[in-house]
């Protein structure tokens, strides 16, 4: 079960300099201790972590073009050819340039990838037994950060339109 800071005890402010206070340094040293927890699962795969989720992508929505998949992926195109490329290496997705446009590549995965799928579909039960995360703590969890990120995207979002960064919306 996850446990829950006090309340009273929340020290977090906009001036506090302390490093636990931090959302971002608790957010970064979650990511870091969840991607080493999947690490041995991947690796009985073959697979990276940022491997494993171009493969899910891949394998939810079919083909599509690297650029439709670093959107999917939040990820630039300069961090997703080189993954594609190791990807393509191994044999499990394939590359092609579209004939209309040279610029464009659809990506898909190969019939190696597809058969990859069916034990990579064991892992995010393998990670809840690790971390004994319940379904319902996972699915608050996942929904929690959602809004997170679409809250942090818009505070983004207005930095770029605007200089006063950081103040309320108007």
């Amino acid at each position: 079960m996850i446990e829950q800071e006090d309340a009273h005890n929340d020290t977090y402010g906009p001036g506090s300099p302390r490093l636990d206070d931090q959302l971002c340094f608790a957010l970064y040293a979650a990511q870091r201790a969840v991607t080493a927890a999947y690490r041995p699962l991947l690796e009985e795969l073959g697979l990276t972590y940022p491997q494993y989720l171009v493969l899910l992508v891949l394998w939810e929505r079919g083909e599509m073009t690297v650029k439709e998949l670093g959107s999917a992926l939040c990820l630039d195109y300069g961090t997703v050819s080189p993954l594609l490329k190791r990807l393509e290496t191994a044999g499990l997705v394939r590359r092609e340039r579209s004939v209309l446009d040279e610029r464009s590549v659809s990506v898909r995965v190969t019939g190696r990838g597809a058969e990859l799928r069916e034990r990579a579909a064991l892992v995010p039960g393998a990670l809840l037994a690790a971390t004994e995360l319940s379904g319902g703590e996972v699915a608050r969890l996942r929904g929690e950060l959602r809004e997170l990120a679409h809250r942090a995207q818009g505070v983004a979002d207005r930095s770029r339109s605007r200089s006063n960064w950081g103040q309320p919306p108007t």
